[in-house]
């Protein structure tokens, strides 16, 4: 029998698994992959609602009937800001492991940047130069300054778009004001980045998941590769302009955006906007993998 492995990762805003089957060169083939889009911190993160704690554990139900058809050797799942910073986040993860078997190891945020780093590196060919990369989720955001060869410098912030969503987007469409007070908040945190960018300059934005996404299925001009697209960052902020003025349901009702990120894609862009436009980037690459393929590559080298 085959060795078929399972990733779980429990993001705050998805749930994502991936399974796959190791090769004879320790890759792996995809069997299969699905996201569920929770949204953990849709009624705080500090402590998590009931109703986006049961569309979680439905997903996880959903899961398990995957691997046991598959016949998966070897499961892994990763829990990350919202279930680590949570009150309830380890009830949640006991509740977990005594009804479905799941045992949820939860991650810091520099653990996760790891992940990321060995996802992204196996979709990118690096080359010698730096490269600043980016997963946006939830309840953070990873950064990761890295060459082909190492992680020069990673951190973690808590700027999550669930969290810039809840906190700053209360009117639709959103105001001057509320746009102003994210990008305070934002750069309150980013201090060690700039700090860390002026030891180990990168002008290529390198974007993981999520947000990354839409903007490859809006901007990216023709397909490089199957694991990573490159966007032009003059590109960027005319759709920027277009969407910041957006209601709800104009975006909605665009068929452009998903119905699963129209809500939070106007936050996701004023991060972006934040970052091309205090740091010095002139390219964006897209990247097809992240933290869940990282985690798979581990497992099969360990």
């Amino acid at each position: 029998m085959p060795n078929r492995i399972a990733v779980i990762d429990l993001g705050t805003n998805t749930f994502h698994i991936l399974i796959a089957e190791e090769q004879a060169d320790h890759s792996f083939k995809d069997l299969h992959r699905q996201r569920f889009f929770v949204k953990l911190a849709e009624e705080g993160i500090e402590t998590i609602g009931k109703a986006p704690l049961d569309r979680g554990f439905a997903a996880l139900t959903h899961f398990k009937k995957l691997i046991e058809e598959l016949q998966v050797t070897k499961v892994k799942a990763i829990g990350t800001a919202a279930l680590r910073t949570a009150s309830n986040g380890p009830a949640f993860v006991q509740q977990v492991k005594e009804k479905l078997g799941f045992q949820i190891e939860l991650i810091s945020g520099i653990q996760e940047a790891a992940y990321i780093h060995k996802g992204v590196a196996l979709a990118i060919p690096f080359k010698e130069h730096n490269y600043l990369l980016m997963d946006i989720g939830g309840g953070s955001v990873e950064f990761i300054l890295a060459n082909k060869h190492q992680v020069h410098w990673a951190q973690s912030f808590p700027i999550g778009v669930g969290v810039l969503f809840k906190g700053f987007h209360k009117s639709n469409p959103i105001t001057d004001t509320e746009i102003l007070a994210t990008k305070i908040y934002i750069d309150s945190f980013l201090g060690p980045l700039k700090i860390a960018l002026q030891k180990f300059p990168a002008s290529t934005l390198v974007g993981a998941s999520g947000t990354f996404d839409v903007l490859e299925s809006l901007l990216a001009k023709e397909t490089v590769s199957p694991t990573y697209a490159h966007v032009a960052v003059k590109d960027f902020f005319p759709l920027y302009d277009q969407l910041i003025s957006t209601t709800e349901a104009e975006r909605y009702a665009m068929q452009t955006i998903p119905d699963t990120r129209a809500d939070m894609i106007v936050v996701a862009l004023i991060l972006l906007d934040y970052i091309l436009k205090t740091i010095a980037i002139d390219q964006i690459i897209v990247s097809k993998y992240a933290m869940k393929e990282g985690i798979m590559l581990d497992l099969l080298q360990a």
